[in-house]
């Protein structure tokens, strides 16, 4: 995971040599695309960013219910089933 506030001007390279392919909302820690308009809306200061989704993941973030509805009707399901 990588806070926006720490990457600074590098973030598109980072994003087009494939080291940044999710944005996620530190607050309530929600993942989803690069496209979003739900995380293009937040503060810089509340994004961070991982390589995949597997990342994501592993650091306790869920997908978005806006951008990424599959994944989040998976994720949901588990939480009821668990």
């Amino acid at each position: 995971m990588i806070a926006h506030i720490d990457i600074g001007s590098s973030l598109k390279q980072m994003v087009r040599s494939g080291q940044i392919t999710l944005g996620g909302y530190r607050n309530k820690k929600i993942y989803g695309t690069l496209h979003c308009s739900s995380g293009k809306r937040m503060k810089i200061e509340n994004r961070v960013f991982f390589k995949d989704e597997e990342e994501a993941v592993l650091s306790g973030y869920r997908p978005c219910a806006h951008c990424m509805p599959e994944q989040y009707k998976h994720w949901k399901n588990a939480q009821f089933t668990a």
